[in-house]
Parts: C-alpha cells; sequence; structure tokens
C-alpha cells in the first residue's frame, strides 16, 4: 500500500519574509494521518491554524497568502512545492511572523530542513486526486489547464521582453515519471526585475527581496554575481510554484497541468473550479505501488531504512 508520509522529528529555520521583510522561526511537526497540510500562527495571543487549502488562498499578488479573517500567511508556495517534491502528507507549520521565510529563493532549503527531519511512513493509505476532465481558468492571453493523465506532468510557458529570458528556454515540459524533483526543479529561485522594485515596496512588498534570495534583472542582465543555477531558471521556478499552489488541492495530483504565463491568481482559480465540479475529481488509493503510474513513483521513492 501507498502510505501517507509526516515527519520524524521537529526542525527548524529562521529566516526573513520575501514581501514583509519581518524575521521569522518556521518549525515543522509531525503530525496525525489525515491531518494534512497545517499552518499556525503562533505568535498571536491565541494560536491560529489555516490548513492548506485552495479556497483559504485570499491573495495572489506575487505570492499565495492563506487568509483567515485579519490573520494571514504569505508565501507559503516554496515550503508546500517541497513537500509535495518529497510527498509529505502530514505536517504542522508553526509560524512566530505573518509569512514563510523565503530563504535563499528556491525550495531547495526547504528539502533540506525535511530530510533533516527524516520521513517516515504512516498506517493510513495516501489518497490522491485524479483529475477525470479537463477544466481550464483564463485571463486575457493566460491561461492555465488541467486534464487527465496517468501520472503527475506540469507543461509550462513565459514571455518575458527581456534578453536574458529571451534567450533562455522559455517553455519546459516535467514528467515526474522520468524527472527528479530534487535535481532538476526544487534549486531554481524566484526572481524579480531592479524596474519593479520601487513600486512594490511603496506597496508593501518585496521588502525582504535581495541578491542573497532572488534572480534579480536589470534591463540588460542578471545582477547576481554567481548568475543563473538553471540555463532556463526562470521557467523551472514557474513549474517549483505551480507545484506548490497545486498541493494546495491538498492531496497529490494525478493530472496533466499546461499552463501560459500563469501566476499564483490563476493558479488558484483553475483550482477554485476544479473543485467546483464534482465529476472533475475522484480520490484514489493504492493497494500496491506497481499499480501506480510511473509518475507517482518518481516522486514517491522508498524511504531509506
Amino acid at each position: 500500500m501507498l502510505r501517507q508520509r509526516t515527519l520524524k522529528s521537529l526542525v527548524r529555520a529562521t529566516g526573513v519574509g520575501l514581501h514583509t521583510g519581518q524575521k521569522v522561526t518556521l518549525s515543522l511537526r509531525p503530525a496525525q494521518p489525515d491531518t494534512g497540510v497545517v499552518f499556525r500562527r503562533i505568535d498571536l495571543a491565541a494560536p491560529l491554524e489555516l490548513p492548506a487549502r485552495a479556497d483559504l488562498v485570499g491573495e495572489t499578488r506575487l505570492c499565495s497568502c492563506l487568509v483567515s479573517g485579519a490573520v494571514k500567511i504569505y508565501t507559503v508556495e516554496h515550503l508546500m512545492s517541497a513537500l509535495a517534491g518529497l510527498g509529505v502528507d502530514n505536517v504542522y507549520v508553526d509560524l512566530d511572523g505573518p509569512e514563510v521565510p523565503i530563504m535563499d529563493g528556491s525550495a531547495a532549503p526547504f528539502v533540506l530542513l525535511l530530510q533533516q527531519a527524516g520521513l517516515e511512513e504512516q498506517g493510513a493509505p495516501k489518497r490522491f486526486l485524479r483529475v477525470r476532465k479537463r477544466i481550464e481558468a483564463r485571463d486575457g492571453d493566460k491561461w492555465a489547464a488541467l486534464e487527465p493523465y496517468e501520472g503527475f506532468r506540469l507543461s509550462f510557458s513565459i514571455s518575458y521582453s527581456h534578453p536574458v529570458i529571451e534567450k533562455s528556454k522559455t517553455s519546459l515540459t516535467v514528467d515526474f515519471a522520468e524527472t527528479s524533483y530534487l535535481r532538476e526543479v526544487a534549486r531554481a529561485r524566484t526572481y524579480g526585475f531592479m524596474h519593479d522594485v520601487e513600486d512594490l515596496r511603496e506597496s508593501g512588498l518585496a521588502l525582504g527581496g535581495g541578491l542573497e534570495n532572488a534572480v534579480v534583472l536589470d534591463e540588460y542582465r542578471v545582477l547576481n554575481a554567481e548568475g543563473l543555477r538553471f540555463a532556463d531558471e526562470f521557467i523551472r521556478h514557474k513549474v517549483l510554484d505551480a507545484i506548490g499552489d497545486l498541493y494546495l488541492l491538498g492531496n497529490p495530483l494525478l493530472g496533466g497541468f499546461s499552463a501560459h504565463k500563469s501566476g499564483h491568481a490563476l493558479n488558484n482559480s483553475l483550482l477554485r473550479a476544479l473543485l467546483a465540479d464534482p465529476a472533475a475529481l475522484e480520490v484514489v488509493t493504492f493497494e500496491h505501488a506497481d499499480e501506480a503510474p510511473a509518475g507517482v513513483a518518481g516522486l514517491l521513492r522508498p524511504l531509506a531504512g
């Protein structure tokens, strides 16, 4: 049986929020089967829990932000991507501030944290959401879609009028039957443009952003001294974000995701459209690992020990 996974032990990290600029400590704790991913604001007089769910995403400008009343948790997508990439079903995410720390701008530091904590299988079957029909969301020339596919595959394309990005690969298909999340996706960093920084900061965003946690471009070049981690790091990061946003469904997906110029807002609109159609999804489990599609096995390699 493919089983649910949680952490073996508690693990912590401290960093700054990309948008709030506030220092925050993140603690990841084991959770019981069927708990899901639950964020907790422990800095409040009465700690508040926000499950990682698509219907609780209340803000989507440059991040996916969970909202409950006046309480917000910004920039959950990179951690969610790492949890999806390592097949973690159940975990408590304690934060003493309003934002998940940005770390180096990729999912790799969260992968290392999860590996440090260790993963263990639980007694309950892992529940997948299988896409049964095509669902699409559009906004002008931007679009995102999910369709039936026996595995987990993402196809993404971007379009920017910038010499560095135009010279890089601007479309990418990742099929986890043959691609390693850790090697090919997790290290891709978020990116931004110097000409946007002033406007963003006036809006209260990107207050913690810099060369240490993002790929930054001026009009002509990459400003980071170390350059890019991948020649097509920009499109790989969009795939990383999409994996995190899709995991806000609450379960791993069996399906094909495709998008052009999509971002957090359109990704969330797609998930809401999917959840609003009872015929579009079914819950499946696998009694034997060899019954699962190859794309599932690519993400859920056996645990060591």
